[in-house]
């Protein structure tokens, strides 16, 4: 008995000894929405820089970016669809997309505030499932053997295991992006092993041309790396941004920010917002047709601290859009849902 009081004592002793030390992570309470301060064991605090990319200077959080020479940096960005068509019949039919783009960024050099990079376009693969049936294109593999898919290969074959040159500031903004003519050519040449007709080929490459050039990647880059706006925000604060859902402008996503945590070596945000219900009508005699739509997304986008780079994002992206005809007496709807998952360095998530 007297052995066993002894050891609970050792016990005891051991434990308050061996009492951890803390530390204090800066984060908004979801329950509450309020801003709070909580103390973590210290050996599960991420080491972060000294000087961080990303710091709280007077309760403000401003974004920059410290990256390291000879530094490789990961951006692949991967999106999933999930679609379900419903006929007037309540007969369904699904069908799953899937994309990757990967590529990455590697620091040649470091002059003053400007980076000088290369941009690596490593691989792409797209994949379409419906029915049973699935087809995939991926630059990792052989060309496919159906013939409707040998284009498709042949063209993104040709992007990848390109490099292009960048240069980009401390701050993020992306000064040039060049290299594009010699990827051009590329894939006008492989092209051409399918295409023999000139104004056929001609096409394709200057289709490729116009979503794929300096302004797309420059404008794709800013909306991956640069979320948090360059006035800085406070931990709970919200801020918007709206960009056009079509090509008119009349339509556009609104996505809505919050500044939720900072500390443990990640600054992380969430994301809310999307496209409001709209319903359009159109009446000609007797028959009304009507189309309504929605978009909501949520997620979280989360960046390394000491670097600025970002580390993943995930969000969620429903969209609904009914469409009905009817005649006064009865009516027939034909309704069309999409469930996405937009993500960045999936890997890390």
């Amino acid at each position: 008995m007297k052995n066993i009081a002894a050891l609970a004592l050792i016990s005891s002793i051991a434990l308050v000894s061996c009492k951890k030390e803390t530390a204090k992570i800066t984060k908004v309470d979801p329950k509450t929405g309020k801003t709070v301060t909580i103390e973590v064991p210290a050996d599960s605090v991420a080491k972060v820089a000294e000087n961080p990319a990303i710091k709280d200077s007077a309760g403000v959080i401003k974004q920059t970016f410290k990256l390291e020479k000879g530094k490789t940096y990961p951006l692949t960005t991967y999106q999933r669809d999930v679609k379900t068509m419903t006929d007037p019949q309540g007969k369904s039919i699904t069908a799953t997309s899937e994309s990757t783009d990967e590529m990455n960024f590697v620091v040649n050099d470091i002059k003053g505030n400007v980076y000088d990079m290369t941009l690596n376009l490593v691989a792409k693969r797209n994949s379409q499932s419906a029915q049973g049936k699935t087809v995939v294109v991926d630059t990792k593999l052989p060309i496919p053997k159906e013939d409707d898919l040998k284009m498709i290969w042949n063209v993104n074959k040709a992007l990848t295991g390109n490099k292009l040159a960048m240069k980009m500031d401390t701050k993020g903004n992306v000064i040039s992006i060049t290299g594009f003519d010699a990827v051009y050519a590329k894939v006008g040449t492989a092209v051409g092993t399918l295409i023999k007709d000139a104004n056929q080929k001609a096409s394709v490459v200057a289709s490729l041309k116009e979503s794929f050039n300096e302004k797309v990647l420059k404008d794709q880059f800013h909306k991956n790396l640069m979320i948090i706006p360059k006035k800085g925000v406070k931990i709970g604060e919200k801020w918007s941004t709206s960009e056009n859902a079509d090509p008119s402008g009349n339509v556009k996503v609104t996505s809505n920010y919050v500044m939720k945590s900072l500390g443990n070596g990640t600054a992380e945000i969430a994301v809310t917002g999307g496209i409001p219900k709209k319903t359009e009508k159109k009446a000609q005699g007797p028959i009304t047709h009507s189309l309504s739509s929605e978009l909501v997304q949520n997620g979280t986008i989360k960046f390394d601290e000491s670097t600025g780079w970002i580390t993943n994002q995930n969000i969620n992206v429903k969209t609904t859009q009914v469409e009905t005809i009817s005649d006064g007496k009865q009516s027939q709807s034909m309704k069309s849902v999409s469930n996405s998952s937009v993500m960045v360095n999936p890997s890390a998530k």
